[in-house]
């Protein structure tokens, strides 16, 4: 499906539904398309004149050579974003309205207590980690993975989804920020598109065995809960390239894929709107 417009290419363009739009006020001069649903938790892929200026929100974005950028809506996003072009003089402005989306409630009972509720002990420990994670998603290059058409990293059955409100043993938490896949201990993961591994541990507190990897211009996947991590920090990855196996390790009830889709350290996005459906 196709955005329509209400062009006045100069100033704004109007998404009456998703998944793709382009407009030029004069081809040779000037474009812009944008690739990706404008819902919460979506990935947007960008492209205009190389030789452009691109700001979000007067953010100057990053490009790449061919004109390449990215950004997204995080969980709680409900504000339109600007887009502005500068190029031969001119700026160039749209809107990209972000649309609501249902979450889902999601209780999970049977969990360890120390995993919902951490002993004072754990804190040094857990803190480490999250540094850890923070440091491995915080990695820039200018690879362009991102561009590649991702596939699933894991076969199985969705038993999770990004956003849902989590209520752990009784306890309301945090929404869950990925996507679970589940299959038997050992089902084998892969990577969902070429990338550099930042990260590879066996045994953090809440995720077990844990994979980080770098796509590109900011973009980063994580890869939770596994009972074999078959790669190492620094590996450069082909797609489809095992790089684990499912398991139950840290916060789990039985074996799943977390799967996790981040721009840098902060923005949270849904992984299952970058793949084709089952």
């Amino acid at each position: 499906m196709k955005f329509l417009l209400y062009v006045n290419a100069m100033k704004y363009v109007i998404f009456v539904l998703s998944v793709f739009f382009a407009f030029a006020a004069n081809a040779s001069e000037y474009f812009l398309k944008l690739k990706g649903e404008p819902v919460q938790g979506a990935l947007i892929i960008g492209q205009t004149n190389p030789q452009a200026e691109v700001y979000l929100d007067d953010n100057r974005m990053a490009m790449t050579e061919d004109g390449y950028f990215i950004f997204g809506f995080g969980r709680f996003d409900d504000k339109d974003k600007v887009l502005a072009i500068k190029h031969q003089g001119q700026t160039y402005k749209t809107t990209v309205p972000v649309m609501a989306r249902e979450f889902p409630t999601e209780r999970i009972d049977g969990l360890p207590a120390n995993k919902v509720n951490p002993p004072a002990e754990r804190l040094a420990r857990i803190a480490k980690e999250s540094a850890q994670v923070k440091q491995a998603r915080a990695v820039w290059s200018e690879q362009k993975a991102f561009l590649e058409s991702f596939v699933w990293p894991a076969e199985g059955r969705v038993s999770g989804v990004y956003g849902s409100r989590r209520i752990l043993n009784g306890e309301p938490k945090r929404p869950h920020y990925g996507m679970d896949i589940a299959n038997v201990t050992g089902s084998t993961v892969i990577a969902p598109a070429s990338g550099v591994v930042t990260m590879a541990v066996n045994d953090h507190y809440y995720t077990g065995g844990t994979i980080i990897i770098d796509h590109g211009y900011g973009l980063n996947t994580t890869y939770l809960h596994l009972s074999q991590v078959n790669v190492s920090e620094g590996q450069v990855l082909e797609q489809g390239q095992k790089i684990g196996e499912i398991g139950a390790t840290g916060r789990a009830t039985g074996p799943h894929l977390d799967w996790r889709l981040n721009i840098g350290t902060s923005l949270r996005l849904d992984p299952q709107l970058i793949i084709p459906p089952k």
